[in-house]
């Protein structure tokens, strides 16, 4: 098969471990770049929502995720080839270690992402209380893969001008690779972490103001043309043809994601149904890809609030993200009307999928250090939350009970992360879809809380990985939405309809 080749600037930026600053540095090159002229194309190696809103807050567009177990190395590839630009630079930012993966082999890991996408490196290393020993374990990395090319490093919290000396001398010759910029220990923190990782940025009031700082001390302290040069030297990327051309094809479909094509012939010649996206401060996890599927596969999409919103508007389906309900408990409890609407709308059938937060939101209650919190009662299920994680990591299910979106036997890989657990479960074993082969899940190693058309669960998909999940919401919502004016839907006779 003949292939072209495809020039697209690309820096990776790594470290050592999780903790190290690669974040900050990253949303630091990526708005100093952007405030420059240069247009920006972030992407986020892991299953991760709020490193990502940040690159997309600091880049000014979304922030594409690129992770090698939720999603097949072609769509991985079509994803990166779709939305990088040989004009601009891409920044991918890499997660926890270079090397840490999920195995001895590396699977996973950014040195992996790194290597499909033939990406150089720039590794951001914590200098604290330390000085040639990082010279070290930097030439550890460059001779532990020679396959992971590593262009240069950037020093981290360096506690004065003699400590970066060192550093800088150590480094450059033992590694022969350049030291890019060094940061030194920064007074006044204006990213502030909760849980895994930093606060998201829809509840933090000075998004602006923090990236403008850090775009500051990025320009200050780093050497950002020969960061620029690196990603403009990075070689080309062999593409096969029929990979061009389907991009090409897919640059013309709104979302340029994979999509389900009966669902699109479909919408062509009936009107859309509408998805409602419940989206704000509590609900705010949402990989842009999936809301590009569902676009994709022929819905026109639009974002509601259970905070500012007294009723839901018109829609034929919800999909409820993940996030943090429990910080913001009072507020949707107290959106009563808007939550009994939820709760008659599920009753009446409306398709609703849910993800973690969605899924505490359907319950009856949230409990919160003693106070109970009334919820939509779509589910009964009442929530509790604990000071350490529940459910941390990669998930793989098994479909085993009939649902409205996946056919039973599919295997679905996701990931999981919540302090919250169930407390009171009032439902029985047939309403738990899934089975988990992997992750803590629901309740008892099983998930996927069904009700008439509901599918809540602890697992986030993501649409790229799992690309029957956008054309069966739409399928549903159509049905729904027929169903409401008297209509039949050819589809709903269709045995590729999961659950039916």
């Amino acid at each position: 098969m003949q292939q072209e080749d495809m020039d697209c600037p690309r820096i990776l930026i790594s470290a050592l471990r999780g903790g190290a600053g690669k974040t900050i540095v990253s949303i630091g090159i990526t708005a100093a770049w952007k405030a420059s002229g240069k247009p920006i194309t972030p992407f986020k190696k892991g299953p991760d929502y709020i490193d990502a809103g940040w690159l997309s807050f600091a880049a000014g567009r979304p922030c594409y995720n690129l992770d090698t177990f939720l999603v097949k190395t072609p769509h991985i590839l079509q994803s990166f080839y779709s939305h990088s630009t040989k004009d601009g630079i891409s920044v991918i930012e890499g997660n926890r270690g270079l090397y840490d993966g999920i195995d001895t082999q590396g699977r996973t890991s950014t040195a992996e992402l790194a290597k499909l996408l033939r990406s150089p490196v720039v590794l951001c290393i914590d200098c604290t209380k330390t000085t040639r020993t990082m010279a070290a374990a930097v030439l550890g990395c460059m001779t532990f893969d020679p396959d992971v090319d590593i262009k240069g490093v950037i020093l981290n919290r360096v506690a004065g001008p003699r400590h970066e000396d060192v550093l800088r001398k150590n480094i450059e010759q033992y590694c022969h690779i350049p030291v890019l910029g060094a940061i030194p220990k920064l007074a006044g923190e204006k990213f502030p972490e909760r849980h895994l990782g930093l606060v998201p940025t829809a509840e933090h009031g000075f998004a602006m103001d923090a990236v403008d700082d850090i775009a500051r001390i990025a320009a200050r302290y780093l050497d950002l043309d020969a960061l620029a040069k690196i990603s403009f030297n990075a070689p080309s990327l062999p593409v096969p043809d029929d990979s061009l051309k389907k991009i090409q094809d897919e640059a013309h479909i709104q979302g340029r994601s994979p999509a389900d094509a009966e669902s699109r012939i479909y919408s062509a010649t009936h009107p859309k149904p509408k998805i409602g996206i419940l989206k704000d401060s509590a609900f705010q996890f949402y990989y842009p890809e999936n809301i590009e599927a569902l676009q994709a596969a022929g819905a026109e999409t639009l974002v509601i609030s259970p905070f500012t919103s007294k009723i839901i508007p018109p829609v034929d389906a919800l999909y409820i993200g993940g996030g943090f309900p429990e910080t913001h408990a009072h507020e949707l409890s107290n959106n009563v009307g808007f939550r009994k609407q939820l709760k008659d709308l599920a009753n009446g059938g409306m398709p609703i999928y849910a993800e973690c937060g969605g899924l505490m939101y359907l319950g009856e209650e949230l409990v919160l250090e003693g106070t109970s919190y009334p919820m939509a009662g779509v589910l009964p299920a009442v929530f509790g939350f604990f000071k350490k994680p529940q459910g941390h990591g990669y998930t793989i299910v098994a479909v085993e009970q009939p649902n409205p979106y996946f056919d039973v036997g599919t295997e679905i890989r996701g990931h999981e992360f919540h302090y919250s657990k169930v407390l009171k479960w009032r439902g029985k074993d047939n309403d738990l879809a899934f089975a988990m082969k992997r992750g803590i899940g629901f309740l008892n190693k099983r998930d996927g809380v069904c009700y008439k058309n509901v599918l809540a669960t602890y697992t986030h998909i993501h649409a790229l990985g799992t690309t029957s999940w956008a054309g069966a919401l739409v399928r549903n919502a159509m049905a729904y939405k027929n169903s409401r004016s008297g209509l039949r839907s050819p589809l709903l006779d269709s045995p590729s309809i999961p659950g039916r």
